[in-house]
């Protein structure tokens, strides 16, 4: 007698739900946020797509709705429950965007003024295409706000495109990436959350918009290519792409200073992506956004270097969590 036909009760009502509750704190040895402690609840259902509920005899019993914040249901079918995520003071998680074990205190001691000088014909070539995108960045965005808006959507290009084509790799040659893939998509992620940062700050008209649709596209496209032909190449462009990152922002931080910007308060996606302090304001963020860039140049040139020396990015350590 088969296993489904002596227990057949069973195999029909075996769908278990399992509920845990997390209490997440610290800072350097485990995700979350220092000095606080996360409330996670969450639910994952082991089931086939059949929602019926055999003990009632129902069929297509709807699962509990999920619902937007302003009601809206979006699904009764799958059953699919977000995590409820509370802060110390009791009050709901309020991104979706990321959760708290993505935020991080930012290393802001790293140098801001170094420079990959190009040494060979590959980098000057980078180099000038770097200064050759300058011109129309400055010609149609020539406010700080508009102009790191349209860098951050840019600049969260090549990590993406690395990333993915990375990825892809591994799946071709069946071999690990020495973790370079995770590397690049965490340096995609928070270029992505600096312009959600700068987008609190300042909407885009929609000249703004459309130029920006364009210079994605066509960007992406030519850095796919370039990738695609050459890694070291496109690594090399997109550290000195990060180097007149780090310029940019090292003049609007001048600008602030100088009283030429007003220092408004910093967002609240700020406050807690970066963990600033609650009175943070915006040369807070604009001075640890410009951290990150320094370390996405560094980043890039050490994946360019590896390259050049006749290595393959997998046999070196990749810098996680190195933003």
């Amino acid at each position: 007698m088969s296993m489904s036909s002596k227990y057949p009760l069973i195999y029909r009502t075996l769908r278990p739900v399992i509920s845990s509750s997390l209490q997440i704190s610290g800072l350097g040895t485990g995700p979350g946020i220092g000095g606080q402690v996360i409330n996670h609840l969450s639910t994952f259902r082991f089931s086939s797509s059949d929602t019926s509920s055999p003990a009632s005899g129902s069929k297509n019993q709807p699962e509990k709705p999920i619902q937007t914040v302003d009601g809206k249901v979006i699904s009764t079918y799958w059953g699919i429950s977000p995590a409820k995520i509370t802060k110390p003071d009791g009050s709901a998680w309020k991104w979706n965007c990321f959760q708290p074990w993505d935020s991080y205190k930012p290393d802001v001691s790293i140098d801001v003024t170094k420079h990959h000088k190009p040494s060979n014909l590959t980098d000057k070539f980078a180099y000038w295409t770097v200064q050759t995108l300058k011109i129309p960045a400055h010609l149609f965005f020539q406010k700080h706000m508009c102009h790191a808006m349209l860098l951050e959507t840019v600049a969260a290009v090549p990590g993406m495109v690395g990333g993915m084509l990375l990825h892809l790799k591994s799946l071709r040659r069946f071999e690990h990436s020495g973790g370079w893939i995770k590397a690049l998509l965490e340096e995609a992620e928070n270029e992505r959350m600096h312009l959600m940062t700068f987008i609190e700050l300042s909407q885009p008209k929609w000249y703004e918009r459309v130029i920006v649709f364009t210079v994605q596209g066509v960007f992406f496209n030519a850095y796919f290519m370039a990738y695609v032909i050459s890694p070291k190449l496109a690594h090399r462009i997109t550290g000195y792409l990060e180097e007149e990152a780090v310029n940019s922002y090292t003049e609007f931080l001048e600008d602030i200073d100088a009283g030429k910007f007003e220092n408004s308060p910093a967002p609240a996606i700020a406050i807690d992506y970066w963990r600033l302090p609650k009175d943070a304001t915006l040369r807070d963020v604009v001075y640890v956004i410009r951290a990150d860039e320094a370390h996405h140049r560094d980043l890039n040139h050490y994946a360019s270097d590896i390259q050049f020396k006749g290595h393959e990015l997998k046999e070196a350590p990749a810098p996680i969590g190195y933003h």
